[in-house]
């Protein structure tokens, strides 16, 4: 598993990709997403498959800005 972060300016969203290669059973690609959700509030976004039998999960979560109330 790896995993890659971007920002976009013009969205309020912040986007990860995870890779799962062919190998990883579907049991701990669950573990991953549902760390990823629970602990980093990440909400799924899109899934494709590759024909190899590789998967890439792109995740994504709002981008909370502070304003200051002084």
């Amino acid at each position: 598993m790896s995993h890659r972060s971007r920002r976009t300016s013009e969205s309020q969203y912040e986007y990860r990709t995870l890779r799962f290669d062919r190998g990883t059973s579907r049991a701990d690609a669950r573990r991953a997403l549902t760390e990823q959700a629970e602990y980093g509030r990440w909400e799924l976004h899109r899934t494709v498959l590759y024909v190899g039998g590789e998967r890439r999960v792109q995740l994504r979560r709002r981008i909370i800005r502070v304003q200051s109330t002084l």
